[in-house]
């Protein structure tokens, strides 16, 4: 079995087989861009199954595949803003829409940069208290009540197009919450953004676009990372593995959201997310998961 710990880093990932880090991939790549937490479940999942917890570094590395399904996916969004920020720059017009959403994505970067970079070595050690069950089946818990609270009242109006600087830093607060475990960035922020009075399709539309890169950051960090720490060859080849099967589900879970919100509310994944807490709860206070 592979040592889960190189250089005080967590990589758990390199004591599993082509076959289970396959499996985790998916339920990675779906539960990323879901508001239900990917980094809860790959806690859950591999301590239900009697596998190696993959770690902290297999879930911020594979950002890099939500990263390649939230462009490919809203490419036209991030075609426009790119193109017609930089367009707006060169005529000093400030005033232009595409300029503010680039300014607004940057600021609410801001936030969890500096979070990251202060609790990474806390949130990346082995045997990091973060990554207990219990703080997992909490903050599912915790964020399930904020996005039932945001289900009952507001209004849902509101459209990117409508989105101020004062938005963008509300959520870009908000998704600071998504270092700590069970919370998630897309939860945190589609929540942050319905209190804002969005409408359930655009408060998702502008969750994705101002996690961008919040979601690039931390995906080419881990790399970084992990290329110091001198990782075993193999651990790179199960993890780019990882990488490719978790951009195809990613994409499709992505899809399925977006889709989803433009007809329905978010109470399946409220539902969900107190389920799964209240299940974890129990389930460390009986001693059938640890």
């Amino acid at each position: 079995m592979a040592n889960v710990c190189s250089a005080g880093l967590d990589i758990g990932f390199a004591s599993l087989s082509y076959a289970q880090i396959g499996f985790l991939g998916i339920v990675q790549g779906i539960t990323e861009l879901l508001p239900i937490s990917s980094t809860a479940h790959m806690r859950v999942v591999p301590a239900f199954l009697g596998w190696h917890d993959p770690g902290s570094a297999f879930s911020a590395a594979m950002q890099l595949a939500a990263l390649a399904a939230v462009i490919s996916y809203f490419r036209r969004d991030v075609s426009a803003v790119t193109g017609g920020s930089l367009a707006a720059w060169r005529r000093r017009d400030f005033n232009d829409p595409m300029f503010k959403l680039a300014v607004a994505i940057i600021l609410a970067t801001i936030p969890i940069g500096i979070a990251g970079l202060a609790l990474s070595h806390v949130l990346n050690a082995c045997g990091s208290p973060l990554r207990s069950l219990s703080v997992i089946g909490w903050s599912c818990i915790v964020m399930a009540v904020l996005l039932a609270i945001s289900e009952m009242v507001c209004r849902h109006r509101r459209s990117v197009d409508q989105m101020r600087l004062r938005d963008a830093l509300i959520v870009g607060l908000a998704q600071v919450g998504a270092l700590i475990p069970g919370v998630s960035r897309s939860g945190s922020t589609l929540t942050a953004a319905l209190f804002l009075n969005f409408r359930r399709e655009e408060a998702a539309r502008f969750s994705f676009l101002l996690g961008l890169p919040a979601i690039a950051l931390a995906g080419l960090k881990e790399l970084a990372v992990l290329l110091h720490a001198h990782i075993p060859l193999e651990a790179w080849g199960v993890l780019l593995f990882g990488l490719v099967v978790a951009s195809v589900s990613a994409f499709a879970a992505i899809w399925g959201l977006m889709k989803f919100l433009e007809r329905f509310s978010t109470w399946p994944f409220i539902a969900y997310r107190a389920a799964l807490g209240v299940f974890l709860l129990l389930a460390v206070s009986r001693g059938w998961l640890q």
